[in-house]
């Protein structure tokens, strides 16, 4: 009982903090009719600078880093991208209402990993100076990439078996498109210029100390447009709704569990924990949907993207960082 109450004071604590404070004022001002707008440009530019920050510091951090102790932590984010299409797909498919091609876009989306939200919980993880493996943000692809590999040729596999004419699944044109996406690519880049150039000065006077500011415009615009595209899932089955309220969640106590048993095979970090189980709660809002949309046609966009955005992105910010920050706080 006292572990239970210290976790849940712990987790109350954590909504002081501003990333969460400016995702809530954005959903209070859409909600009550505001006409402020975040511009396209700005939250793309946001997104990017995010991104290279992770990156670049990761691929500091790699240099330094034995490679071996990445290796489990590896192997677990491609298990976890796997094992959430593939258990997103089995339960979706077997609910009223839904479309199999929606629910396998959905659990794509939702195996796949949201950028904001892996830069929210750095910024709270620093804040509450809960220390993480600098390569551990790095792990981001390892369960993008499968993850929607992994929807799109279950899609295409059912698609092709409920048409007369069967589709090739073409799985190295996904891949190159997936690393091809905006998100992914600024990572990359980033990673790479850590591991390959002499980024340090760039990092420490420029990257590093926009990168609470910019989350914070990031937060907002996220606020607002959640909000606004909770009247998509309106128009489709509410199974979505649960879903995405209930998934990042469920998907975080996997990646936590999983982090749990690396941090005694391996000694990974607390703060490390937490970013295994952040990627696996979190649902794609950047790279993915344009990925899904492109390679998934029939599938309704309402469906993935408003469960994502809606309804799992605010969840995963809002609950599951702060919760899963709390856990590791009470458990090491």
């Amino acid at each position: 009982m006292d572990f239970l109450i210290d976790l849940a004071l712990r987790f109350i604590t954590q909504f002081q903090s501003p990333a969460l404070a400016f995702l809530i004022g954005g959903m209070a001002l859409a909600a009550f009719g505001s006409k402020l707008q975040i511009p396209d440009a700005i939250y793309k530019f946001c997104v990017f600078m995010l991104l290279m920050r992770i990156g670049i510091n990761g691929g500091m951090a790699i240099k330094e880093a034995d490679l071996v102790d990445m290796l489990l932590p590896v192997v677990m984010t491609i298990s976890l991208g796997i094992a959430i299409v593939s258990i997103g797909s089995l339960a979706l498919a077997r609910l009223p209402g839904i479309k199999t091609e929606d629910g396998i876009a959905t659990s794509g989306l939702f195996g796949a990993v949201s950028a904001s939200t892996l830069a929210a919980a750095m910024a709270l993880m620093e804040e509450k100076d809960l220390a993480y493996e600098a390569w551990a943000p790095a792990l981001y692809p390892f369960m993008d990439i499968p993850a929607l590999v992994l929807a799109i040729v279950l899609a295409n596999l059912y698609l092709s078996k409920t048409k007369e004419t069967k589709t090739k699944v073409d799985i190295l044109s996904i891949i190159k498109d997936s690393l091809r996406s905006s998100a992914l690519s600024a990572l990359l880049l980033g990673m790479a210029l850590g591991l390959l150039a002499n980024v340090d000065k760039v990092f420490g006077s420029f990257y590093d100390p926009l990168f609470r500011g910019l989350l914070s415009i990031l937060m907002l615009a996220m606020g607002i447009e959640a909000y606004t595209r909770i009247n998509e899932l309106r128009r489709v089955a509410h199974w979505y709704v649960i879903y995405g309220a209930l998934a990042p969640i469920f998907h975080g106590l996997m990646g936590f569990g999983l982090g749990v048993i690396a941090h005694h095979m391996i000694g990974l970090s607390p703060g490390g924990v937490v970013i295994l189980a952040i990627l696996a709660a979190s649902s794609s809002d950047v790279s993915g949907p344009p990925t899904i949309r492109a390679a998934i046609p029939s599938a309704n966009p309402s469906t993935y993207i408003g469960a994502s955005t809606s309804i799992g992105t605010p969840v995963a910010i809002a609950i599951c960082i702060p919760l899963f920050i709390a856990l590791a706080e009470a458990m090491f």
